[in-house]
């Protein structure tokens, strides 16, 4: 059980598991899950900041998606919230922005249409609304473009 807890933070319901499929008695388990408790090993609401933290700045997930994530390992719903609570509308958006422009260095070359296919499909798989995935995308396409005219000397009349 230790073991499972040095390789990284894990939720209460995902060492009940871990033990339910050692056979080990639900008494016994409660109880040893109690105790790490106790002393602060196990913890599910640092775990929820933590995750969350770590998935947005590697994945960059929304907060729908990353509420998916943690009420899947067994975080009750006021903790997840909880957890979210640091990430308002605006660094949400920052995120979704920043996916799409490191996105768009791969499909710069593609024709209009595949470039926007792409952009919000990246996005929607992230966890991100349609609306906000589509906004940030018109935002980031045309910016690149007012960029692509600057760049471009024969624009320039």
């Amino acid at each position: 059980m230790l073991t499972k807890l040095t390789a990284r933070a894990r939720s209460r319901r995902e060492l009940e598991d871990a033990l339910r499929q050692r056979d080990v008695p639900v008494e016994v388990a409660t109880s040893v899950l109690d105790r790490f408790g106790e002393v602060g090993l196990v913890d599910d609401a640092a775990f929820a900041r933590s995750w969350v933290e770590s998935r947005q700045a590697s994945r960059g997930l929304s907060k729908r998606a990353l509420a998916l994530e943690l009420k899947r390992k067994g975080i009750d719903g006021d903790v997840v919230a909880e957890s979210l609570a640091a990430i308002d509308d605006e660094a949400e958006r920052a995120t979704a922005s920043d996916l799409a422009r490191k996105k768009l260095r791969s499909v710069r070359n593609a024709d209009p249409q595949k470039q926007w296919r792409q952009l919000v499909g990246l996005l929607a798989r992230r966890g991100y609304s349609p609306a906000l995935s589509m906004r940030v995308v018109s935002e980031v396409l045309r910016a690149d473009g007012d960029r692509d005219d600057e760049a471009d000397p024969s624009s320039c009349s």
